[in-house]
């Protein structure tokens, strides 16, 4: 039988008070604070470290309606993550006298406090056999580390990272019978993705030995993986980060980028956005007046228009669907030079993905503005995120649906 936990061995309890904590890019706290403040402006702010913020939710809530509040529900540009929490556990309350935490006892109060709101003997399970309704089940288990640095700062990339992974298999190792027979069978992978719909329990390491305890719903692409971190690799032949960093905003925005689409990049050079396109079939020209990577050029549904984009004629575009540009300038130029473009009778666009850079973070202040200004063009699905793999900018991606050439 296991042992009731003494004093020190119990984790910080919020089940009189319900928090929410989000994870956000090293830098955008503030940005994200703003957002906050204006979706939910009854949420107190509790606590912060860079990366990571906590706030009080007003009043108690169903765990149905907990796991309906996520970033997408927000519109929260800047949050990486949104996790309602079950507690915390802090190194004081685990660590020896010669100060060494047990990691294997923290994987135990992970369970306790998982088992306050979801196990066998929870409100949950009493209101589910009540009403005769299926219970919420933990489904995956997702571990994080808040950004250690900001992004580039010595090559610093946010991802996945191997204290994560350990303290991952310690949480599932230590796993009790009524929640183990429910977990995903590859709920062991760290990196599988989770399933649309399925109830992560998820731990923030906000320190290597602190742990922030909660659950989330996994509802879109980025929640499917632990603190939104994907585990997307740079290719080895690839010829730059931009790579990455449009891999990823194809999956986020879901864009039918496929054989045989019809895309443009402008700014291509040396050509990771466009590898990105071309790897997926798409028939891709790229504008630059520099030279592109070898690799790229010598790709057969490659075509290289030399030359600003000010420079080109309008009727290259003539067959073109598809824009993307990461143009190393201020917003609004950027959205002087795509609007000059995808505004013309000539050029039928029916979707647009490219970075706005936020030279100075009280440009964020401004995104809303931004966002309004590219839905005038036509596009009726406009939406943005600071991706993981975006740095100082945030990702808009602009839809027209239904599209008609």
């Amino acid at each position: 039988m296991e042992s009731t936990p003494s004093s020190n061995e119990r984790a910080e309890s919020h089940s009189a008070s319900q928090f929410v904590y989000f994870t956000c890019q090293r830098g955008a706290e503030r940005a994200l604070k703003n957002e906050i403040a204006k979706r939910r402006p009854n949420y107190r702010f509790s606590f912060s470290r860079p990366g990571f913020l906590t706030y009080k939710a007003p009043a108690q809530e169903s765990v149905a309606k907990r796991l309906a509040i996520d970033v997408g529900a927000l519109r929260a540009i800047f949050a990486r993550s949104c996790v309602h929490s079950l507690g915390k556990i802090s190194p004081k309350e685990l660590c020896d006298a010669s100060g060494n935490f047990d990691r294997a006892r923290a994987a135990q109060i992970v369970w306790r406090l998982a088992s306050a709101e979801f196990g066998d003997d929870s409100r949950e399970a009493r209101d589910a056999e009540r009403t005769q309704r299926e219970r919420f089940r933990i489904s995956r288990i997702h571990v994080f580390e808040r950004d250690k640095f900001v992004v580039g700062t010595r090559g610093f990339e946010p991802r996945p990272t191997e204290l994560a992974h350990d303290v991952h298999n310690s949480i599932y190792d230590a796993a009790p019978e009524e929640f183990r027979r429910f977990l995903n069978p590859d709920a062991r992978r760290f990196d599988a993705p989770a399933n649309l719909g399925e109830i992560c329990l998820d731990v923030a390491l906000v320190e290597e030995d602190e742990y922030w305890v909660g659950f989330h719903r996994v509802s879109d692409y980025h929640s499917q993986y632990p603190g939104g971190l994907t585990f997307l690799e740079l290719p080895s032949d690839a010829v730059s980060r931009a790579y990455l960093k449009f891999e990823e905003a194809l999956r986020w925005s879901k864009f039918p980028i496929e054989i045989g689409s019809r895309c443009a990049d402008i700014g291509s050079a040396p050509g990771g956005c466009t590898q990105a396109l071309l790897a997926r079939g798409a028939e891709t020209i790229g504008v630059d007046p520099a030279e592109m990577a070898p690799i790229v050029v010598s790709h057969p549904k490659f075509t290289h228009l030399r030359g600003k984009i000010n420079q080109i004629k309008r009727r290259s575009f003539r067959k073109t669907r598809w824009f993307f540009t990461d143009m190393n300038v201020a917003p609004t130029y950027a959205l002087d030079a795509l609007e000059e473009l995808l505004t013309r009778e000539d050029v039928a666009a029916r979707g647009a993905i490219f970075t706005l850079k936020l030279f100075d973070w009280k440009l964020a202040d401004e995104i809303p503005d931004y966002l309004s200004r590219v839905k005038s063009w036509g596009f009726n699905v406009v939406k943005a995120r600071q991706l993981q793999f975006n740095r100082q900018e945030i990702m808009v991606a602009a839809l027209k649906k239904p599209f008609h050439k």
